[in-house]
């Protein structure tokens, strides 16, 4: 929790609309990362999907790129 008493990753995955989006969110929560292929494979996503998504959750500042992994930032 922060200082103004709202859990951000519960706030995070509210702000998203996207089944999917929340699906990955989730995933890489619970995982601690994974690779685009693992997200793939794991999440039965097509490729087009899982780039979709991770750029989408990248440019909101709720995933970040490390080396060759999706991590929530």
């Amino acid at each position: 929790m922060d200082s103004t008493g709202f859990d951000l990753e519960t706030t995070q995955l509210a702000d998203l609309e996207s089944p999917r989006a929340k699906l990955v969110y989730l995933y890489l929560s619970a995982t601690g990362g994974a690779t685009l292929e693992e997200l793939r494979s794991q999440l039965d996503l097509s490729m087009g999907t899982a780039l979709v998504m991770t750029r989408t959750l990248r440019d909101r500042g709720i995933l970040e790129r490390r080396q060759n992994r999706f991590v929530v930032a």
